[in-house]
């Protein structure tokens, strides 16, 4: 995985004219959707998904004239809401630390259109069962992990997607973006449920401040 990284990294910074780095906050509201399959058998069955913000310091590194790379160091909050018939609720919440590593790619000078891709890695901070209000079903509903015996998944890993514009003030830029992520993990580690996956939307502001520029 490092591997595959450093030449992502490599890839994404073409030669140019000259070479910009800038830093800052980005923040807004991601949701989340599940589906999972309670049994080889089963069909694959999805779940509501739960809002929550999310925020980030982000470093974007550009040293050609219309690409570069960014790393963002992000607080997410995903998780599932799942209800029987009797309409009563399990809810489950992860908070992760995630890391997006993405190519970026813009269009114009002082007003940009963007579009980024790239892999992403995370580590679950917490799991937290918000609410657990029914059990027994079958298919088996989602099961617990915030409870003192759970051992759910820590690492996240997925790719991730964006586009957006920005705009540029002086030596600060404001964007405005859509991120669309999909995870490869399941947190499920004791073979209660067959298998579980998770995509994630996010809407987000950002401010930037340019701290380096060098031409060449």
């Amino acid at each position: 995985m490092r591997k595959n990284l450093i030449f992502l990294f490599l890839l994404t910074l073409p030669l140019g004219a000259f070479a910009q780095l800038s830093v800052g906050i980005r923040g807004g509201y991601a949701t989340s959707t599940y589906s999972y399959q309670a049994t080889s058998s089963n069909r694959s069955r999805s779940v509501d998904g739960i809002g929550s913000p999310t925020f980030s310091f982000v470093a974007e590194y550009f040293n050609s004239k219309n690409a570069g790379i960014e790393l963002n160091i992000q607080q997410l909050t995903i998780g599932f809401r799942q209800f029987n018939e009797d309409v009563e609720l399990n809810q489950t919440e992860f908070t992760y630390l995630k890391t997006p590593l993405l190519a970026s790619f813009f269009a114009g000078r002082s007003g940009r259109f963007q579009i980024k891709f790239g892999p992403h890695l995370g580590y679950l901070l917490q799991a937290k069962d918000v609410s657990r209000q029914f059990s027994g079903v079958n298919p088996r509903e989602l099961p617990t992990y915030g409870a003192a015996g759970d051992r759910p998944n820590k690492l996240m890993y997925g790719m991730t997607a964006g586009a957006g514009i920005s705009k540029l003030f002086g030596k600060s830029t404001i964007a405005g973006e859509v991120r669309f992520a999909y995870d490869f993990t399941n947190p499920e580690s004791q073979d209660r449920i067959f298998d579980m996956n998770s995509t994630n939307l996010e809407f987000t502001l950002a401010y930037l401040f340019r701290i380096r520029e060098a031409k060449f």
